[in-house]
């Protein structure tokens, strides 16, 4: 069994507001479950208008699998105009740890 993890941070566009956030960010999430079969939410800056960290997980049994979802991800996120992508950070655990 493999579990993947990534976790996006995200500078948003033009957002004023928290109700403007969730509507940049409500969409990004469920469409990575939906393309995806990923378990995906916003898990930090709650409070912060402009910034959000979206982590996602993936489990698989197999590794090459795994790793192709988790960049069909990444792509996804990046390819989105109303947020800058900051960082990625890209976690893999696999039998052996």
């Amino acid at each position: 069994m493999y579990v993947g993890t990534l976790s996006f941070d995200l500078l948003l566009g033009d957002v004023h507001s928290l109700k403007e956030k969730r509507s940049v960010v409500r969409p990004i999430v469920a469409e990575l479950q939906r393309k995806y079969a990923v378990s995906a939410a916003e898990v930090d800056h709650m409070n912060l208008h402009r910034r959000t960290i979206i982590g996602l997980a993936v489990v698989s049994g197999d590794a090459a699998h795994l790793t192709d979802v988790l960049d069909r991800c990444e792509r996804l996120v990046a390819g989105r105009p109303e947020v800058e992508l900051l960082s990625v950070r890209r976690r893999f655990h696999g039998d052996d740890d």
